[in-house]
């Protein structure tokens, strides 16, 4: 059955520091549903924003990776790199606002700074040490420090689609954070949050590692002055030892499947099972899972998964 088109707009957004694994594959699956499954569109987007860690094979190969498994998109794909002078408009709002920073500090100077307890998946928490600077203060040297965020107590809350009422204390969990790199590239907090506001993205579906990022996008989107979109977080894909996805679980690459002739219908049909939108694992095309899909029915628990294994159930 057709769906009508909506104003709904999603988006797929790779990173390219890397392959493409199954953890990714079924991220990117819930995405594309939640968008299709109401008649929105789809857009893509390569997050190349990490220099030191992007593969330039790697863009080709999650393009080449999204097309196998069936998912499409209406436009794009768009690169964050060609985007950098939007990046510094919103960067100079955020200074004149007395939002954002230059701090000096390195990653061991915080660590060692460091008192107080984090979140997971979080850095230690940063300890004031640069904000007492104010606009018009002497900025230091180039390429010596990053622009950095200042945190206020909201907002402190969202609905999430999948966990409901999702509350964080920014002062005393997250703290302020980078929104550049040392040299003044953007970095993720400020681009997603450029980028999807610039794109029209209504809803973002992502894992839940990222719960804890939201708090701080939704800050930057208010002294923006930018509609935020709603957020879908959906449980990672953990290896046998609860931990993310990583070589030592064996491999589980997209592009290793491809290269082994597993079919394509096999790894949604997977996803979808192990998400909970689907009773029992049997291949099937995203095609054919968009009149299930409902937030309803999907796990908050993660799956685990090793590479050597699934290999071998899916050959």
């Amino acid at each position: 059955m057709a769906v009508a088109p909506s104003t709904t707009v999603g988006r797929l957004a790779p990173s390219p520091t890397g392959a493409q694994h199954l953890g990714n594959a079924r991220t990117f699956l819930l995405a594309w549903l939640s968008a299709r499954s109401r008649g929105g569109r789809v857009l893509l987007r390569i997050e190349d924003i990490d220099s030191p860690r992007v593969k330039p094979w790697a863009v080709r190969q999650a393009v080449e990776d999204l097309q196998w498994l069936g998912l499409d998109w209406d436009e794009g794909p768009v690169i964050q790199t060609e985007r950098s002078e939007m990046y510094a408009k919103a960067l100079e709002r955020l200074i004149e606002a007395g939002r954002a920073y230059p701090c000096v500090c390195t990653r061991s100077d915080i660590a060692a700074a460091a008192s107080a307890p984090h979140l997971d998946h979080e850095s230690p928490l940063y300890p004031g040490t640069c904000t007492p600077w104010r606009l018009g203060d002497a900025v230091p040297a180039d390429d010596s420090y990053c622009w950095r965020f200042r945190v206020t107590a909201t907002p402190d809350s969202f609905r999430d689609r999948l966990r409901g009422e999702c509350r964080f204390d920014p002062l005393a969990e997250l703290g302020d954070f980078p929104i550049t790199r040392k040299g003044g590239a953007a970095a993720y907090q400020l681009a997603v949050v450029v980028d999807d506001a610039a794109m029209g993205v209504t809803e973002v579906v992502r894992g839940d590692d990222l719960l804890s990022s939201t708090i701080r996008q939704l800050q930057l989107y208010a002294v923006l002055g930018l509609e935020p979109p709603e957020f879908g977080h959906v449980p990672l894909v953990l290896g046998p030892d609860g931990r993310r996805l990583a070589k030592r679980h064996g491999d589980t690459r997209l592009s290793t499947f491809r290269a082994a002739g597993i079919a394509p219908e096999r790894i949604i049909g997977w996803a979808a099972a192990s998400a909970g939108l689907v009773d029992r694992e049997e291949p099937v095309t995203p095609r054919e899972l968009v009149d299930q899909f409902s937030w309803s029915r999907l796990r908050r628990d993660p799956v685990t998964v090793d590479g050597e294994r699934f290999l071998a159930e899916h050959r």
